[in-house]
């Protein structure tokens, strides 16, 4: 293979339903193919059976690269978790939060984890900010919105990555969280059209908040939006396909995308 194509990037999408992972050339095509483990419950970060551990017996499967990249469903400081809503709970989304968990994911250094693990130079963020980074146009503001294990939320400003807001667990409605009320476990309860009136009200709280001159809506289910419902706003949205959660891990490593 020429080396015109590197560095190459191991991209890692780590997901409350799956791990997701696969190397990118310097232009940000897949070198090999995508390859997926289910996530499971309970999940701490380190560990035999840990979070870790799993991603290590995942991407063993790919070829070598050059640096990591990695999107976590939570909120991430300069590599360092600081909320991890999906892996605190005793056997995923909708059980109850285990406070043993708690402590252990508890500004947990992920960034340093996959850097030993790999030997590798990593990054890490969350990963609606990782998919967001594959898809905006780099045109005013710009909002990403993943629906799928949870909810997750990312803002661009011109192409620049705005700092992280979790608006996932805000009030939304009957005092639920936004999370609470779009997730996965949820729809699978209230089924597809309850859930799309959901979708629709978030989306015009979404759109008073921030204004946004363009909506993504990614993530596992970003394909059971019903557009029709979306009226006036639906020409402002763009479905986006959930292999951007992967395709976006080259973008966290140039730095005129990150405001940094």
């Amino acid at each position: 293979m020429s080396t015109t194509d590197r560095p190459h990037t191991l991209a890692i999408d780590i997901g409350g339903t799956g791990l997701k992972a696969s190397v990118l050339n310097a232009a940000g095509a897949m070198v090999a193919d995508r390859v997926r483990m289910a996530t499971t419950y309970p999940l701490p970060p380190s560990g035999d059976k840990g979070l870790v551990k799993r991603l290590a017996k995942l991407v063993g499967k790919l070829p070598d690269a050059d640096r990591v990249s990695a999107g976590f469903p939570g909120m991430v400081r300069g590599g360092v978790v600081l909320s991890a809503p999906h892996f605190i709970t005793t056997s995923g989304p909708g059980s109850d939060v285990d406070p043993t968990l708690v402590a252990a994911w508890h500004r947990f250094d992920l960034t340093s984890a996959l850097r030993e693990m790999t030997g590798k130079p990593t990054r890490v963020a969350n990963d609606a900010d990782v998919q967001g980074l594959a898809v905006v146009r780099g045109v005013g503001l710009e909002l990403v919105v993943t629906l799928g294990t949870g909810f997750g939320t990312a803002l661009f400003m011109d192409g620049i990555l705005m700092p992280h807001l979790e608006i996932a667990h805000q009030p939304f409605r009957k005092g639920e969280t936004y999370n609470e009320q779009l997730g996965e476990h949820t729809r699978k309860e209230i089924g597809e059209e309850r859930w799309n009136r959901r979708v629709t009200k978030a989306i015009t709280n979404l759109d008073a908040l921030f204004f946004f001159d363009h909506l993504f809506i990614g993530g596992g289910n970003a394909r059971r939006v019903d557009r029709h419902r979306l009226g006036d706003v639906l020409e402002r949205v763009t479905l986006v396909d959930n292999a951007a959660g992967i395709l976006g891990g080259i973008k966290l490593w140039e730095r005129n995308h990150l405001g940094l």
